[in-house]
């Protein structure tokens, strides 16, 4: 019993980690249409930060978090006003072009930077709890508590503010947004800002159980992608229920199959899923 609890609780911290990722990358899709692959580079962005603002700075490990989640937005904005808006009006290849080559040159950078050596922080919360006979590891239960915060607090902000209202109305109509006099530029930096903070969270999260490399964007991208259309592309739920299916999927794939299989199992389980519904899980089909 408590080795499945262990593999859960793995299952649930890396799918909570995912879920955060692909919440960022969903938002963008629903207000632009872009597949935003160059969003991993900003949970690169995001754990690197984290490490030099511990080990350079001196920052606890909480402010080293804010302090990446304000670095991923500014870039992320810069992302969107430097390149997306000018190609607006272009084909929607070039903006998956666009982005390919952003994720590239990020990586570049940090590995000129820091070199292509593996990095790691000492973990803050090192405890482990012991409650009715199981055991779970405090860093991980800080991950999930602070991950569904997260969520909850995403969901408040769409659906009780004005701001967020603002986003949810251009994901559904951008034409119909500005002419009620919503600012569609404005709304954009907005959404690349709160994803490019929600890439670098996840990512401040992750390095304490993780390593970090310059390429360690690129795998959590792709699952991320996976997570949005096995949820339904533009689905704020879907990202999130979508994210913790394969977490959970990949860490008992892991424990009772093969830890060899276990990136393999997202493709699979997407594969299976959109045979049997093309438009994902959470998305009504169109009539």
């Amino acid at each position: 019993m408590n080795l499945f609890f262990q593999q859960a609780l793995n299952g649930l911290t890396i799918g909570c980690l995912y879920a955060l990722v692909a919440l960022g990358l969903t938002l963008v899709y629903g207000i632009l249409q872009i597949p935003n692959f160059a969003h991993g580079a900003l949970f690169t962005i995001g754990a690197y930060a984290t490490f030099l603002f511990i080990n350079a700075v001196g920052a606890n490990y909480w402010l080293a978090m804010v302090g990446a989640a304000i670095v991923a937005a500014v870039i992320a904005v810069l992302m969107e006003r430097v390149v997306f808006d000018r190609l607006k009006n272009a084909p929607p290849l070039h903006d998956m072009i666009a982005a390919i080559g952003l994720l590239l040159f990020f990586e570049a950078g940090v590995q000129a930077i820091w070199g292509a050596d593996f990095h790691r922080i000492q973990a803050p919360y090192p405890q482990i709890v012991r409650l009715f006979g199981l055991t779970a590891p405090v860093q991980r239960l800080i991950i999930v508590g602070a991950a569904i915060l997260l969520m909850v607090a995403l969901h408040i902000f769409l659906t009780r503010t004005f701001m967020g209202s603002t986003i949810v109305a251009t994901a559904q109509n951008r034409q119909g947004a500005a002419l009620v006099g919503i600012d569609p530029a404005r709304v954009s930096m907005m959404t690349f800002a709160i994803s490019g903070a929600l890439a670098a969270v996840a990512a401040a999260l992750f390095v304490p159980i993780s390593l970090l490399y310059p390429s360690m964007g690129g795998l959590v991208i792709t699952k991320a992608f996976v997570i949005i259309i096995l949820g339904g592309m533009g689905s704020v739920l879907g990202a999130i229920l979508g994210g913790l299916i394969i977490g959970l999927a990949e860490s008992f794939a892991a424990f009772y199959i093969s830890t060899d299989y276990k990136d393999i199992v997202a493709f699979v389980l997407l594969a299976i899923i959109l045979s049997v519904r093309p438009q994902g899980l959470f998305v009504q089909p169109a009539r």
